[in-house]
């Protein structure tokens, strides 16, 4: 039963990173590219972190339960620097005068 938890936790991950992808890839300007690279990149990195914690606690050893505390200690220092990350990014885009994307009229 948790290995198919785990596998359905995985599998939303990477849907969250493949629709991070795909909006990076669609969206016309850098400040809205940042949008899904730093929002579902990091959903995804939770979902598939949770999968792989999960999966690696069912033994219930100290080593596995060590390995999920690391683990989770990823996803939390990652909650913590990506949006600090993408906002020194647009930060630095508006010092250097990049403006955003406007929709041009006809």
């Amino acid at each position: 039963m948790i290995d198919i938890i785990a596998v359905i936790l995985l599998f939303c991950g990477l849907f969250f990173f493949t629709g991070g992808a795909v909006g990076i890839i669609r969206f016309p300007d850098f400040y809205s590219r940042l949008h899904p690279a730093g929002k579902l990149d990091t959903a995804g990195l939770l979902m598939s972190m949770a999968g792989m914690a999960l999966y690696t606690v069912q033994d219930w050893s100290v080593n596995s339960l060590l390995t999920g505390c690391k683990i989770i200690l990823i996803v939390v220092f990652v909650f913590i620097t990506s949006p600090t990350a993408t906002h020194a990014i647009i930060d630095a885009g508006v010092r250097a005068g990049l403006r955003p994307w406007t929709k041009k009229e006809r």
